[in-house]
């Protein structure tokens, strides 16, 4: 995923307690600006941990994945009790993990151990509200697309693939988008590498399509020089079929398809139902509900069984 957005997956990985806004490292020395000051404009978890503790490294993956799932409206400080045990002997932290939520520069609440994702993610709800998933991201990035941020719903994308390889959503937004920015190989390692299962949601196989139909676009030849072609002879079977993949290429659906449709009406049976089956392949990369798949369908029946 390196390709067009520059963005591999540990580039897009929610950030760690090494850096970045939502989740970070304190110290005895930093703990009032990163947690009292802080918690005065939002909540701020605070996970006491060490290096030792196994509970403590099952939790932490946990813990940041939820609080990134929040998109900001809470914070997460991580303090090392071996190097920094002062202010969890204050709190009396007496074992660990042990997570104490600020609100208001205060104590609110907290928990001990290694909870499941649900619990943690119940916990934190309790303090700022419903946390939006993934749906609520691939929301987020389809209204960047809609908005013509391409690079903006890419980095979407590419962080929730990093979260979750399985996300069959997010792998066909993005395979579309390198498609689209002519990045074919970019999008073709990608549907490559997709987990098992992939092949048969509805977004990767429209991907899959679309790329088919670009790698077929890159040997058409110009287009005027085609409708030429068919001008001169409107039979030319051949020169229409390549015109309409070139058409599509354009996103130019409508005309691509009657281009098809048009093949079809002269000669159903020509080049062994080619025009057909290409017809086909449009709707499946278009997708059932686009107005040009549900028009160009009901085109083909009347064709097919009039």
């Amino acid at each position: 995923m390196a390709g067009l957005y520059g963005l591999g997956a540990e580039q897009a990985k929610p950030n760690g307690a090494a850096g970045g806004a939502l989740v970070k490292d304190t110290t005895t020395a930093t703990f009032g600006a990163d947690v009292l000051a802080e918690s005065a404009r939002q909540p701020v978890l605070v996970d006491f941990w060490a290096p030792w503790c196994e509970p403590c490294k099952q939790l932490a993956p946990i813990l940041e994945k939820v609080v990134q799932a929040a998109g900001g409206k809470v914070k997460l400080v991580k303090m090392n009790i071996d190097e920094h045990p002062e202010i969890a002997g204050r709190l009396g932290v007496r074992s660990i993990p042990a997570v104490i939520a600020f609100e208001r520069s205060q104590p609110a609440d907290g928990f001990l151990g290694a909870l499941p994702e649900s619990e943690v993610r119940g916990f934190i709800e309790r303090l700022v509200g419903p946390i939006g998933g993934a749906a609520d991201l691939i929301a987020e990035a389809e209204a960047l697309l809609a908005e013509g941020d391409a690079i903006g719903a890419g980095e979407v994308y590419a962080a929730l693939l990093a979260e979750n390889p399985a996300d069959f959503e997010a792998l066909a937004g993005l395979a579309k988008l390198y498609i689209q920015a002519g990045d074919l190989e970019a999008a073709k390692q990608l549907l490559a590498t997709a987990p098992a299962g992939a092949e048969k949601h509805a977004g990767v196989i429209a991907a899959k399509a679309a790329l088919d139909l670009a790698e077929q676009a890159g040997s058409i030849g110009d287009l005027a020089e085609l409708k030429r072609k068919i001008e001169i002879d409107p039979n030319d079977h051949q020169a229409r079929f390549d015109y309409a993949i070139g058409l599509n290429a354009q996103d130019r659906r409508e005309e691509a398809a009657g281009a098809l449709l048009d093949i079809i009406k002269n000669d159903r049976a020509w080049n062994e139902d080619a025009a057909r089956k290409q017809l086909l392949q449009f709707f499946e990369a278009w997708g059932p509900a686009e107005p040009a798949t549900i028009g160009a369908r009901k085109k083909l029946s009347i064709v097919l069984f009039s």
